[in-house]
């Protein structure tokens, strides 16, 4: 098969793409993230997925690129991270009681036929409503401002919800591998025939 890339050095994705138990390389794709004017929320982030894949086609030749990229939406506008304590306090006292959307491009390129899958995964956040003490004392234990939405669903963050609503939490965190498996099964890769010998 041809050898895994991971178009991302968040060791995030690199955790979750870990289950299914297969080597890969992780590499920077180093592209503007910038989104269009106009730009959805869907359109950005499939067109980010794969231009992050497409990008390391150079580099790596003959591989399985696997590009992602996320978003949160809050009342029709799409949040980044937030990078800090304020703009991640201003994020999640703006969430209390709200839904946020997340959406999750995937792409998975093969650089030596140049042919791609691009999917964008859809998953729904409900908060329960929120004190200021509540929001300081989370923000204070785990500091997530490297992370859309301003929390780790992952960790403490799940004391923040009421419900989630979705077909693979895992794209929550950034990398749906329900549809990354079938994706890989097109392939004709299937994680559960991989052996250890392999590795």
């Amino acid at each position: 098969m041809l050898p895994l890339v991971l178009a991302s050095t968040s060791p995030f994705r690199a955790q979750l793409l870990k289950k299914l138990g297969m080597p890969f390389i992780q590499a920077s794709p180093d592209i503007d993230e910038t989104p269009k004017p106009t730009e959805c929320a869907q359109d950005l982030v499939n067109r980010l997925s794969y231009e992050k894949a497409s990008a390391l086609q150079a580099k790596f030749p003959q591989h399985l690129i696997i590009g992602s990229d996320q978003v949160c939406v809050l009342n029709e506008k799409i949040t980044g991270k937030p990078h800090n304590f304020d703009n991640a306090f201003a994020q999640l006292k703006q969430a209390s009681g709200q839904c946020i959307s997340f959406y999750t491009g995937l792409t998975v390129y093969n650089s030596l036929t140049l042919e791609h899958q691009t999917h964008c995964e859809l998953f729904q956040v409900y908060f329960r409503h929120l004190t200021d003490e509540e929001i300081i004392c989370y923000l204070n234990k785990e500091m997530p401002f490297n992370c859309a939405g301003s929390f780790k669903s992952e960790g403490l963050g799940i004391t923040l919800f009421d419900k989630f609503v979705g077909d693979d939490p895992n794209s929550l965190i950034g990398l749906p591998l329900i549809r990354l498996n079938k994706m890989l099964l097109s392939q004709r890769i299937n994680p559960l025939f991989f052996s250890d010998d392999q590795k």
